[in-house]
């Protein structure tokens, strides 16, 4: 066996770089792929309602129960009679409570928003995000309205939150976010894979015997892990159910080749059933189906799949060895892996889908490369294989992340930015070098943070030891300080806000026409950026626990080390690592209102606070020649790797880190900032008054850690090596929660082996420079505008929005705008 890593095609084999129109054939060689794929774009997403009757059935049954036993009998009776679907050709099974591309309904987690929606705002309306709904749906989702008024987790979540909670957040006036976990469930995790393959279900569930041999009968440790066994049985339970019907398949089927596929399928699952997995393919139907489970079991978007070229590659090393299967085929499992991760789908309420257009179910990352646990590199030919996978499907997820380190091969950068070039938003890269330190930082052991994988957009977490609450809320930093320059006040009140207008919302900091030095104008955003933080903490405390006493999650805790050792479910703080990250967004908008200030008000004044003020209030108009001036390089602006500017953009970056480190949560873990905000830098912006960069009412904020553009022009001129040292003069290991950069290319700029070698000159730049993250849209703004005007020729178009990817047509129309008006970079 060769035992350098590689793919199934060479490694610097150049894919078509942009996007490509007409590729009704497919991208990939394999041909099974391709028409999986065209069927999946071919298919409609569609709401669900059976998981939801099924539920409320069971938890009418179990009423009684103590919490962590009920939710376990929910789960056993929902995967002992959801309707079991087959497909054919797809080689790796099940479903996440619906058929493909359906979305599921979860009640106890939030209910009235979804009536309310379905019969004033309808899903199938919906300018984007929209999903069909037929009429038998309909009643099936009326009929049990009643039955969830007052228990369901978001009530209990907003009874408990008081004034001035409610008037900061997305209930009032919009300075943070809180709809993620208020909605759905929380997820954002790995479990631990490799002891999952190691024990199967069967395995698991003797160990569980064990521990229960410990414990007192009736007590909560002993009901805990009863709870995790029910939940086991359930998954045995599913398994065999889809097994049966496999069997039941190939029993009547009369092409042989399709039979013993379907005869294996069918194998596999029995062996998911009833002992470890022995082989690739019965290792990845299991991981596919515990996960499809894990979504049942928590509703959490961004349930990730891990180090997957890692934990499989046991697996498939002995099958190459054994001669079990060829390279070729296990490549064709994989990409039939791909596509079916993409097909769950999830129904979000209008805000979160505006936030965050796109169908998936959310964030299902899969993690490739980087180093092993002794630091070695860990590439093999998985790692190949599977960003080919990538390139060849071209899916919305799984969201492919590759790290990469000081000493990752050549041929893996040139096949991940070759996959980067074709124009599909994926993979997104991570360095090791920020990571691995923000994950000792976090209180993890170097063997640990070696072992990192990416958990949506862009969160690192340990898998199978860490509770996140990654991306727990999404922080509006320039709202912050828009209010710290006027006093605690909104310059333009919301229509939505339960204060009144003109009333103070914030703290009393001054503004900016009583400053007398930009220290001030500092000293007053970080005073209500520590009281808004505040705030948001304790909401998300207030969620925390109400996920605790109300949406145990006991299959999920099964697969973390500490939750079973300690006899505790994750929500109430069984895992190792218990932390709490929300994150930040607009780092490059204060920066360069800051600069403004600075510049033309103490340095050269030729302007006044006032004056700025005034500007604000009239939203630039009758101001256009100040206007002009704030956006012209007349101003030193973050981004161009200037000292002065960049020092603003650290400044924002080290407040805002500062202000959330100081909190703890109700599981004994503590706050870890992120400093990112995914794609809410355009509903951020709609919520913002004007801002001294130059950005006029309702435009976008700066996204994540990118430089400001706005309708005055963009404000990073310098190229893409000056954003590369611009953005690392902040110390991203302190963002614990993860940073996210954006980087758009022309095409033309990175075509050929030139392209890919400049591509990959300035990642390890960044990284060496100690970046954590980098993602790329490899398309020309003229393209992405030509798909905006006519989008029926670009329905499969895929796009990288901001930590995840998604089909441009299906995005918000402000989203699509914004993605147009990114600074296309060149490397001439």
């Amino acid at each position: 066996m060769n035992t350098k890593p590689e793919g199934i095609i060479p490694f610097d084999y150049e894919f078509a770089t942009g996007y490509t129109k007409d590729r009704k054939d497919g991208h990939s060689p394999i041909g099974r792929t391709n028409r999986l794929r065209n069927t999946f774009l071919d298919g409609e997403f569609r709401i669900n309602s059976e998981r939801a009757l099924l539920v409320t059935e069971a938890y009418k049954m179990f009423e009684d129960e103590p919490i962590i036993l009920k939710r376990a009998k929910v789960l056993k009776y929902l995967l002992e009679n959801l309707t079991v679907y087959t497909y054919a050709e797809e080689l790796i099974v099940g479903q996440a409570a619906a058929p493909n591309k359906h979305a599921a309904v979860f009640p106890e987690f939030s209910y009235d928003w979804v009536i309310e929606e379905m019969e004033h705002a309808p899903f199938e309306d919906r300018e984007f995000d929209n999903m069909l709904i037929d009429d038998q749906t309909k009643e099936d989702l009326r009929s049990i309205a009643d039955y969830w008024k007052g228990k369901t987790l978001m009530e209990k979540v907003v009874d408990q939150l008081d004034f001035d909670h409610k008037k900061a957040s997305n209930l009032g006036n919009g300075l943070y976010f809180l709809n993620l976990y208020l909605f759905g469930g929380v997820g954002h995790y790995v479990l631990n894979y490799e002891r999952l393959l190691a024990d199967g279900y069967v395995g698991t569930i003797a160990k569980l015997d064990a521990k229960l041999a410990t414990l007192t009968v009736d007590t909560d440790e002993y009901n805990t892990i009863l709870a995790m066994k029910i939940t086991i049985e359930g998954a045995i339970a599913y398994a065999n159910r889809y097994a049966e019907a496999y069997e039941a398949l190939a029993a009547n089927e009369t092409d042989a080749t399709v039979k013993a596929e379907q005869e294996t399928i069918a194998s596999n699952l029995r062996a998911c059933a009833t002992r470890a997995p022995q082989n690739t393919w019965e290792a990845m139907q299991l991981v596919h189906i515990s996960t499809m489970i894990l979504m049942v079991d928590s509703n959490g978007h961004s349930i990730s799949y891990g180090r997957y070229d890692q934990y499989l590659y046991p697996f498939y090393e002995n099958d190459m060895k054994n001669g079990t299967f060829t390279k070729e085929f296990v490549q064709e499992i994989i990409e039939s892996a791909y596509i079916k991760m993409g097909t769950p789908t999830k129904l979000r309420d209008a805000l979160t889908a505006f936030a965050n257009t796109g169908r998936g179910f959310g964030g299902e990352s899969l993690t490739v490369g980087g180093v092993k646990r002794d630091g070695s590199d860990a590439t093999n030919d998985l790692t190949m294989m599977m960003i080919d996978a990538t390139a060849h499907t071209r899916m919305m997820v799984p969201w492919t992340c590759v790290r990469f380190h000081e000493n990752t091969p050549n041929e893996l950068k040139v096949k991940a930015f070759s996959a980067i070039k074709s124009g599909c938003g994926h993979p997104k890269v991570f360095g090791d070098k920020a990571a691995i330190e923000a994950q000792v930082r976090a209180g993890k052991s170097l063997e640990e943070a070696r072992d990192y994988a990416v958990v949506g957009c862009v969160e690192i977490t340990s898998p199978g030891k860490e509770f996140g609450w990654h991306d727990a809320a999404y922080f509006n930093n320039v709202k912050v300080f828009e209010l710290a320059m006027n006093d605690g006040r909104c310059m333009f009140p919301l229509e939505q806000s339960i204060v009144p207008a003109g009333e103070r919302i914030g703290v009393a900091s001054g503004d900016l026409s009583t400053f007398k030095s930009i220290e001030e104008a500092k000293e007053a955003y970080v005073m209500q950026l520590e009281y808004f933080t505040g705030l948001m903490a304790d909401s998300l405390n207030v969620m925390d626990n109400a996920h605790r006493e109300l949406v145990p999650t006991p299959f999920t805790s099964t697969f973390f080390d500490n939750c079973v050792e300690t006899a505790t479910d994750m929500t109430a703080g069984g895992c190792e690592f218990n932390h709490t990250g929300p994150q930040g967004s607009g780092i490059g908008t204060i920066a360069d209102s800051l600069a403004v200030i600075d510049t033309l008000v103490f340095k050269e004044k030729t302007h006044t606070g006032e004056q700025l003020l005034n500007a604000l209030r009239n939203n630039w108009e009758g101001d256009e020649k100040l206007f002009a001036l704030v956006n012209s390089t007349k101003i030193p602006h973050f981004g161009n790797d200037d000292d002065y500017a960049d020092e603003f953009a650290k400044f924002a970056f080290d407040s805002y880190c500062a202000a959330i480190e100081k909190h703890t949560n109700p599981r004994g873990g503590t706050y870890q900032p992120g400093v990112y905000g995914v794609s809410s830098n355009v509903i951020f912006g709609m919520l913002t008054g004007p801002t001294i960069d130059g950005r006029k009412c309702a435009e976008p904020i700066s996204d994540n850690m990118g430089a400001v553009h706005t309708s005055g022009g963009s404000h990073d001129h310098q190229g893409p090596t000056a954003i590369a040292n611009s953005v690392t003069k902040m110390d991203h290991a302190r963002a614990t929660n993860g940073t996210l950069l954006n980087w758009k290319f022309n095409p033309t700029s990175v075509s050929g082996k030139t392209g890919t070698e400049n591509l990959i000159t300035l990642q390890d730049t960044y990284f060496n420079q100690g970046g954590m993250h980098s993602q790329y849209n490899i398309m020309s703004s003229e393209t992405m505008r030509d798909a905006f005007e006519n989008p029926d020729n670009y329905r499969d178009m895929l796009v990288r929005v901001a930590g995840y990817s998604a089909y441009f047509v299906e995005l918000s129309v402000p989203l699509q705008l914004d993605l147009i008006a990114r600074t296309e970079l060149s490397f001439e």
